[in-house]
């Protein structure tokens, strides 16, 4: 089976399941119970390794280890942004039933900008092979702020994207159930059509990823070029963004020492791809490190006592990675 024909395969698996979990299985909006979101959770593993058996069988064994490498980094990077998403839904206080619908359509706008990203460094990278060590230097300093940032009282209700839409459209000061727009009658007494604060806190959410992109895309790209490749480990990790969203709130404690684990992983493959013109370091190789560095970093978390015994100054310290604005 060619690429071309697989990526029809990947299309297809992803509409199909995308149509079905917003027709269907969370056709009401309703807030996500923990059991569901683990069983959730690990059917988009599942079918993640399912399509990367796919990819072994007709594309062979080194497609295999560079599809699995990029869908576990991007599926780390995106876990400790999940992080950012709680301290979103928390400021524009987001009620739980309607959490899962910012979601899904967020990670559907995340489809369209990851495949113009990923286009984007594809071309630049074949262009201009001197991107490379650029990626790499973006990298290792995006590594080394994740461990050492501090964080502050950011609220982003109040940055500057939130305030950018608040000038530009008007925004109701009250949530109108699931909707993102509503037909109201404006101060001057006319009728006009004005967002809700839930459309709001999803273009916080979009931003928010874009701006993810930017580590998450070259750590990938330091792996392959190949676009099938990147494309498809990333929206694989993107789509079991909403189900572990869902059980991360019960299992906080398990990630207190994640981002750590992630500095080390972008240091890692920043250096990887400024050497990557002089030393080959293959896939397993670094397949190897990277599970090795997340897997301490979660035993650490495990078996390290926490010095609070409060979850939200946790989920703080791992939001520590958000972007201002």
């Amino acid at each position: 089976m060619s690429q071309t024909l697989l990526f029809f395969v990947f299309g297809i698996i992803v509409i199909g399941f995308m149509a079905l979990d917003l027709g269907l299985f969370h056709k009401r909006d309703r807030e996500i119970k923990f059991r569901e979101a683990l069983v959730w959770t690990f059917f988009w593993v599942a079918l993640a390794l399912a399509f990367n058996g796919v990819i072994f069988l007709n594309l062979g064994r080194d497609a295999a280890l560079t599809f699995l490498t990029g869908y576990i980094v991007e599926l780390s990077l995106s876990v400790d942004n999940l992080f950012v998403f709680l301290l979103i839904f928390s400021a524009f206080r987001i009620p739980p039933r309607l959490q899962h619908r910012v979601l899904f359509w967020g990670i559907l706008g995340a489809l369209g900008m990851r495949a113009v990203c990923i286009g984007a460094g594809v071309a630049a990278l074949e262009k201009f092979t001197w991107l490379t060590y650029v990626f790499g230097l973006i990298l290792i300093y995006g590594g080394i702020k994740a461990a050492t940032e501090k964080e502050d009282d950011f609220d982003p209700a109040e940055g500057a994207v939130a305030k950018f839409f608040r000038k530009i459209l008007p925004v109701t000061h009250q949530f109108h159930g699931e909707r993102f727009f509503v037909y109201e009658k404006g101060p001057r007494g006319g009728m006009r059509w004005a967002a809700t604060p839930l459309f709001l806190t999803l273009m916080v959410v979009e931003v928010s990823d874009l701006i993810f992109a930017v580590d998450s895309i070259p750590a990938v790209l330091a792996i392959t070029t190949d676009p099938f490749l990147v494309y498809t480990s990333n929206i694989f990790a993107i789509l079991g963004l909403r189900s572990i969203y869902f059980a991360l709130a019960k299992v906080v404690d398990l990630f207190r020492f994640l981002k750590y684990g992630l500095s080390v992983v972008l240091v890692f493959i920043g250096v990887k791809i400024l050497l990557s013109h002089h030393v080959y370091i293959p896939v397993s190789i670094s397949l190897a490190v990277i599970v090795a560095t997340l897997a301490l970093s979660m035993a650490a978390s495990i078996l390290i006592k926490p010095t609070t015994e409060n979850p939200d100054d946790m989920r703080a310290d791992n939001s520590a990675r958000v972007h201002k604005g």
